[in-house]
C-alpha cells in the first residue's frame, strides 16, 4: 500500500510540473482525487480554471474553459486566484489597499512559482504576484496533503515603497468553484448552544460568515462551513467543499454567488476596524485556510479532515490521552485543602488517570470565591489552601493519580490586585464606562510585558509544582471597548491582540512541549485550528447534557476528530449514569461529578465503563469515524469507530425521543467493513445487572450488515446500546 501511495505521489509531482498550452501556462495542485488548477495567460494573470475531481489526462484541463457557454467575463479577473480591488475588478476582493503615493488601484500579475516535496505527500506551492506599476507583491502558498485530499493556503503581502501602504483588506484565499447550484451549511449558536447547523440554497449577492467579537470569536458563529455541489449533500453522496479558518480572532468569509452563476468564496482574518499600516519590507503573513473535497459526501469529507488534523495539527494528534475527574461540578467555588484531598482519593476509587483542579483556587486580597473577584491574581488562596498547589500535586501522586489546574490568564476582574497595579493593561476606551462580560475585561495582549505576565502564570505554576501534568486554559470574556493604552496605532488592536496570543503560546510550547493542555472558552468559543496546534483538545459547549451533546459532538464530528473533543460525565440531564458515560466515551472521556454521590451500581458501572473504554478507545480516537443514525432525523442516534483494518469497531447508539413507542424500529446500516468477511457483535458497557437484548451467538457478513443492516434493540427500557464489532 505504501508503494501504491508512493507511486501516486510521484505521479503527482510530475502532474505539478507546469504543462504549456497556447501559451498559457497550466499548474496544477493535486491530491488523491481532487486538482486544483491554476492558469497563468498571456497578460499574466493568475485564474483558477478548476477546481474538482482529478483528471487523469493533465493536458484536458485547457480544454475545459470551452465547455462552459456562461455570460462573459467583462472584466477577465472573475476568476483571479487572488482579487485585487480598484483596478479592473468588478466583484469582492480579497486584497483592498491604499499606496504610499495615495493610489488605491492594485493590479497583480505572476511573475514565478516554485515547487516543494515536503516528503510524506506534503508539498507546498508558492507563486508570486507583483503589481507591475507599484513595488507591491504578494505570494500565494497552497500546501497540498495528497493523502487528505487537503489544502492549506495562505498569502503573504509585502510591498517596497517609498513610505507606508495602508491594507483595508488581506484574505487569506480566494476560490472560484463552477456548480449549477450551491447549499451552504452553517453554523451558530451561543452559550450552551454551540454548532448549530443551518443549510439554506445560496442566492445571487454575498453571504457573510464573520466574527467581531475579538476573543472567544465562535460564540455566535463558527468559522467553519460546508457547500454542497449541485445539490444538498448527504453522508455517503454528493460532492461537498468543506471550509475553516485556522484562526482564533476576528474572521470574515464571504460567500459570492456572481453573475456568471459561479461561486466566489473568499475568507481570512476580519478587516473590521482593522485597517493595517504595512511599513516597507514588512511581511503580512495571513492565517491558514483549509479546504477539502469529497466527491462521496459528507463522511467520507470528514474523514479525510480528522486524519489530517491528527497527523499534522491538533497537538500529540497520535498520542495518548488522560481521563480526568474535574472538581468544578462538585465544589464550584466552595472547597478547601481538605475537601480536594477528598476528590483526590475518589480520582483513584474512580480509576481514571489525572484530578483538575477548577476555578476558585487563588486571589487572597480580592478573594476568589465566586467570578466578580480575584481574576488575575494567580497566588493560591492562604485560607483555601495554606499550603499551596504543592500539597495537593504531592497528593494526588501519594495516589497514583495526576495533578492538573485550570486557569484563565488572559482575563482580570475589576475588583483584583493585578487591575489596581496595572489599569493600563486592560482592554478599555479610556473615557468610556467599562462595560463586563462575566464581571470581567480583556487584558491586552498586544502589550509584551502583558504576554510576558501571561506566560509567567504558566511558567510559575510548573516552577513551584513540577509535577503539574494538565492545564486548562478558559476565556470567557469578549472584548468590548476595543482599546490599547500600548498600540498607537489603534486600527491595528485586533490583529495584535492575536499574534499576542500566539505569541504566547508558542512560548508556552516550546519550554513545555508535551503538557496536555484544554482549550476552553466558555464551551466552545474558541475551537478552530489556529489554537489547536497549541491545544491537545477542545471543550466544546458548557452544556454537558448527554443529550444535547449527542447533537453538538454530532456536528462538531464533521470537522474535528473525536480525540480532540473532551467530553465529560455530569450531573446535567435526566438520563441515568450510563447513558452519560456512553455519550462522554465518544471522544475524550472525562468525569465532573460527586463520586461519592454515586450509588454503588452507578459506581461499579462508571469503574468498569473506564476499563471497557481503555481497551477499545484507539479505535474511537484513531479510527474510521462513521455517522449512522442522524438524531435530528429520527428517534435515534447512531455513531461507529472502525480500525483502518476494519476488523474491530465500537457502534454508540441512542433513542433520543422518549415519545411512547420511540426506538430502533428499523436496523442501521453500518459502515467501514470488509464486506466480504463474517463479524459477530456484542454488547458491551452493560450496566451491572443487566443482561443484553441480542442475540451474540449469530454472525453477519460485512456485506448483510451494510445492506440489511443491524438493530441495537433500543427502547424506553433500553436508552443507550454500545456495541463491539469483531471480524470473526
Amino acid at each position: 500500500m505504501r508503494f501504491a501511495l508512493k507511486g501516486l505521489w510521484t505521479l503527482a509531482i510530475s502532474i505539478a510540473s507546469v504543462a504549456v498550452f497556447a501559451q498559457e501556462q497550466i499548474i496544477p495542485v493535486t491530491t488523491a482525487e481532487n486538482s486544483m488548477v491554476l492558469k497563468v495567460d498571456q497578460q499574466k494573470n493568475l485564474s483558477i480554471l478548476y477546481y474538482g475531481r482529478k483528471l487523469g489526462n493533465n493536458n484536458e484541463y485547457g480544454l475545459i474553459p470551452q465547455a462552459y457557454k456562461q455570460t462573459s467575463d467583462y472584466t477577465e479577473v472573475a476568476d483571479a486566484a487572488y482579487t485585487a480591488s480598484g483596478s479592473r475588478n468588478l466583484l469582492e476582493p480579497a486584497i483592498t489597499v491604499t499606496h504610499a503615493d495615495g493610489n488605491n488601484s492594485l493590479d497583480l500579475r505572476y511573475v514565478q512559482h516554485e515547487q516543494k516535496d515536503l516528503g510524506n505527500g506534503v508539498s507546498q506551492l508558492s507563486i508570486l504576484l507583483k503589481d507591475p506599476v507599484y513595488n507591491f507583491q504578494v505570494t500565494l502558498f497552497y500546501k497540498s496533503y495528497f493523502k487528505q485530499d487537503v489544502i492549506e493556503q495562505w498569502a503573504v503581502i509585502r510591498h517596497a515603497e517609498k513610505s507606508n501602504v495602508l491594507l483595508h483588506k488581506y484574505a487569506s484565499a480566494n476560490l472560484h468553484i463552477k456548480a449549477k447550484s450551491f447549499w451552504l451549511t452553517q453554523y451558530h449558536g451561543d452559550w450552551a448552544k454551540e454548532m448549530q447547523p443551518e443549510t439554506s440554497k445560496l442566492t445571487h449577492g454575498i453571504k457573510t460568515l464573520d466574527s467581531k467579537l475579538g476573543t472567544r470569536a465562535n460564540l455566535f458563529q463558527p468559522s467553519v462551513f460546508m457547500v454542497s455541489l449541485d445539490k444538498p449533500s448527504t453522508e455517503d453522496e454528493g460532492t461537498v467543499l468543506y471550509g475553516a479558518l485556522e484562526y482564533s480572532g476576528n474572521f470574515k468569509t464571504d460567500l459570492e454567488l456572481d453573475y456568471q452563476n459561479n461561486l466566489r468564496i473568499i475568507s481570512g482574518i476580519n478587516n473590521y476596524a482593522s485597517a493595517y499600516t504595512l511599513k516597507p519590507n514588512e511581511d503580512f503573513v495571513t492565517p491558514g485556510f483549509l479546504y477539502t473535497l469529497s466527491h462521496e459526501g459528507k463522511g467520507s469529507a470528514s474523514r479525510r479532515l480528522q486524519d489530517w488534523a491528527r497527523n499534522y495539527k491538533v497537538l500529540d494528534g497520535k498520542k495518548d490521552r488522560l481521563t480526568l475527574l474535574n472538581n468544578w461540578e462538585a465544589t464550584y467555588f466552595d472547597f478547601d485543602e481538605n475537601k480536594l484531598k477528598e476528590l483526590i482519593k475518589d480520582t483513584r476509587k474512580l480509576g481514571v488517570d489525572l484530578f483538575l483542579l477548577d476555578d476558585g483556587w487563588f486571589a487572597n486580597k480580592y478573594p476568589r470565591n465566586g467570578d466578580v473577584a480575584g481574576l488575575g491574581d494567580w497566588a493560591p488562596n492562604k485560607k483555601k489552601l495554606p499550603n499551596g498547589i504543592g500539597t495537593l500535586v504531592k497528593e494526588a501522586a501519594n495516589n497514583q493519580v495526576k495533578f492538573g489546574i485550570w486557569i484563565e490568564p488572559e482575563m482580570v476582574n475589576p475588583k483584583s490586585e493585578l487591575y489596581e497595579q496595572h489599569p493600563d493593561w486592560v482592554i478599555k476606551q479610556p473615557l468610556r464606562a467599562e462595560h463586563y462580560f462575566r464581571n470581567q475585561l480583556v487584558l491586552d495582549l498586544s502589550n509584551p510585558k502583558v504576554q510576558d505576565f501571561v506566560f509567567k502564570v504558566v511558567d510559575d505554576l510548573f516552577a513551584k509544582n513540577g509535577e503539574l501534568a494538565y492545564i486548562k486554559w478558559d476565556c470567557n470574556a469578549v472584548i468590548y471597548n476595543a482599546h490599547s493604552a500600548y498600540l498607537k496605532n489603534q486600527s491595528h488592536f485586533y490583529i495584535e491582540y492575536m499574534r499576542g496570543l500566539y505569541n504566547v503560546l508558542k512560548r508556552i510550547r516550546s519550554k513545555y512541549p508535551t503538557v496536555p493542555m484544554m482549550l476552553c472558552s466558555g464551551g466552545g468559543g474558541r475551537v478552530d485550528y489556529g489554537a489547536l496546534e497549541y491545544f491537545t483538545e477542545f471543550w466544546p459547549s458548557d452544556n454537558t447534557d448527554p443529550l444535547e451533546r449527542i447533537f453538538m459532538q454530532w456536528e462538531y464530528s464533521y470537522f474535528y476528530p473525536a480525540i480532540a473533543s473532551a467530553n465529560h460525565v455530569t450531573d446535567w440531564g435526566k438520563q441515568p449514569i450510563k447513558f452519560r458515560t456512553d455519550v462522554a466515551m465518544m471522544g475524550k472521556l472525562g468525569f465532573d461529578i460527586v463520586v461519592n454521590h454515586l450509588s454503588e451500581k452507578d459506581l461499579q458501572y462508571c469503574q468498569d465503563a473506564i476499563k471497557q473504554y481503555n481497551s477499545f478507545k484507539d479505535i474511537v480516537w484513531f479510527g474510521q469515524q462513521y455517522r449512522l443514525a442522524n438524531p435530528a432525523e429520527g428517534d435515534i442516534a447512531s455513531m461507529a469507530y472502525i480500525n483502518e483494518e476494519k476488523s474491530k469497531g465500537v457502534i454508540f447508539n441512542y433513542l433520543v425521543n422518549n415519545r411512547y413507542g420511540s426506538g430502533s424500529i428499523y436496523p442501521v446500516r453500518l459502515k467501514g467493513l470488509d464486506r466480504a468477511a463474517k463479524y459477530r457483535i456484542t454488547e458491551i458497557c452493560l450496566y451491572p445487572g443487566s443482561k443484553t437484548s441480542i442475540d451474540e451467538s449469530k454472525s453477519y457478513s460485512g456485506e448483510f450488515l451494510m445492506t440489511i443492516g443491524f438493530n441495537p434493540v433500543l427502547n424506553a427500557q433500553r436508552t443507550s446500546v454500545v456495541l463491539m464489532i469483531e471480524k470473526i
